[in-house]
């Protein structure tokens, strides 16, 4: 009667220890799935809480895209001749007259050399006045000379050739083999080749973003998009600065998993699943695989299309994923992580029991090692 007595005690006082130690706050990786979706606009919080299927998918997929402005795609190729501001030209001008207007007595030609092109992109030339050199070729220029001095000379014939001047230059730079300053010359007058010349990018394809900075406008695109869409192959100008560097965006893990860390992306497009991956997966001994979240600030437009309701601004919105449910992985593997995610983790159940149990087990040994010690 005693032993029961007293197994009854102790089975009471397990039970009030539990008690106590569920109202007081166990060690934990963070919130709960019910603490989460208590932070609905249906409940007590102001975040919308989705559960991921098709149709969310294919909104939440959305993503701000990178690429070039029709100021950059319609561009024409510049030709590697043309000349600019600086340049230094040399003229050769032949008359067909005995007494011509620049041609010495005795001689068929008159050599007109270093002509400088000065800072507005005009040549002086005597009998032909002031002539605009840069944005032309030589040829052009040729054309430009003998047309003013047909009216003076009969049937000149003039011969321009650049003498000094590199033409038109670009700038490579950031996470290239070769970094410098490079002629657009007939193999590089677009972007692709130009990259080769500057011995291709230094870092994994996958994550290298290219910059083409022209004057007060900006474009940026993924590496690998240059080859995905020819059109991203935009002819270059005189003075383009090309910058190449590795992707900054990160997202966050946090909770149940193998380790919780900011992480950069690794690919272009990474899914749940992937991002999971990267930090070593759900932890076998924690983990409740029917509590992923994604947390993240979508923009008014998205938010509507998923709540189908009017909002104004950028909204907070939590994505549940269920790993367990019919297609739940298919849904976690179709879901696309964005800069600034924060993936979390929630903790089974029987995990915080089991830290209750633990816990109390230790205060009850405490209590039976005082009471043998003192002899109750």
């Amino acid at each position: 009667m005693l032993f029961l007595t007293l197994r009854l005690s102790r089975g009471a006082a397990l039970v009030v220890t539990l008690g106590i130690l569920a109202a007081c706050a166990l060690p934990r990786v963070g919130p709960n799935k019910s603490e989460i979706f208590a932070g609905s606009v249906l409940r007590e919080g102001d975040a919308f809480i989705l559960t991921v299927d098709d149709r969310v998918n294919a909104i939440a997929a959305v993503a701000p895209a990178l690429g070039f402005t029709a100021g950059f795609l319609n561009a024409g190729e510049l030709g590697s001749d043309t000349i600019r501001a600086g340049d230094t030209l040399g003229l050769t001008i032949f008359e067909n007259v005995d007494d011509g207007l620049l041609v010495p007595q005795g001689q068929n030609a008159s050599v007109l050399e270093e002509v400088q092109v000065d800072g507005q992109g005009y040549i002086f030339v005597p009998y032909a006045g002031r002539i605009l050199a840069a944005g032309n070729t030589p040829e052009a220029i040729r054309r430009i000379i003998t047309g003013k001095l047909a009216d003076q000379t009969p049937d000149p014939q003039v011969q321009v050739r650049r003498l000094a001047g590199d033409g038109a230059t670009v700038s490579v730079s950031g996470a290239v083999n070769g970094q410098g300053v490079y002629p657009i010359e007939r193999p590089t007058r677009s972007l692709i080749p130009m990259l080769a010349a500057a011995g291709g990018v230094a870092i994994e394809p996958d994550i290298a973003r290219v910059t083409v900075a022209r004057g007060d406008q900006k474009a940026e695109v993924f590496y690998n998009d240059l080859f995905n869409n020819p059109r991203n192959d935009v002819a270059l100008r005189d003075g383009d600065a090309i910058i190449v560097k590795s992707d900054s965006r990160t997202f966050t893990v946090l909770g149940a998993t193998g380790s919780q860390d900011r992480v950069t992306f690794e690919s272009q497009k990474i899914t749940a699943i992937e991002a999971l991956a990267q930090v070593g997966g759900l932890s076998s001994t924690q983990a409740d695989p029917t509590g992923v979240f994604v947390f993240r600030n979508e923009p008014e437009e998205i938010t509507e299309q998923l709540v189908g309701q009017d909002v104004t601004g950028v909204q907070r919105v939590v994505y549940v994923l269920d790993l367990t449910r019919p297609n739940g992985m298919f849904m976690a593997r179709d879901f696309a992580i964005r800069d600034g995610d924060t993936v979390y983790v929630t903790e089974a159940p029987f995990v915080q029991f089991n830290k209750a149990i633990a816990a109390a087990t230790g205060s009850l040994s405490a209590v039976e090692s005082v009471s043998s010690t003192t002899g109750l």
